[in-house]
């Protein structure tokens, strides 16, 4: 499938008119997960560290901290495990659990996406042309 572009009037770069899920899934008043945090317990995962996590993703290092620490309370165990930083350096891996908890909403992403491909292409085919004029 051709993928068209048109320009993302935030950051005037080209983006993918491809249909895609973002997905939150919301547990109760406060506590959800969703596209935001899995990329960062992914990125955490490849980089070792939550403050790198965070630069990389344009967070503060307080707000990453945050986030780390809603995750870790959200579930039974914890999803982060860190060290702190010194002359040796800190760390930060994702637990067996926040591997698990990853795996689930990346997988559950993906079914629904599967489910939802013809809804996804007739609101497409609806779409109008948003194409940059010349």
């Amino acid at each position: 499938m051709d993928t068209v572009e048109s320009v993302n009037p935030v950051g005037m770069e080209p983006y993918p008119r491809d249909p895609r899920l973002r997905i939150r899934i919301v547990f109760g008043d406060a506590e959800m997960m969703g596209p935001g945090k899995a990329e960062l317990l992914e990125r955490i995962d490849r980089c070792g560290s939550i403050a790198a996590a965070g630069r990389e993703m344009g967070m503060s290092y307080k707000r990453a901290w945050e986030i780390v620490g809603r995750l870790n309370g959200m579930f039974r165990q914890p999803v982060i495990e860190s060290t702190r930083g010194g002359p040796g350096g800190g760390g930060a891996v994702l637990t067996q659990t926040g591997r698990e908890i990853l795996a689930l909403y990346r997988a559950f992403e993906d079914r629904a996406a599967i489910a939802g491909a013809d809804q996804l292409a007739a609101l497409q085919s609806r779409l109008s042309d948003i194409s940059p004029k010349k």
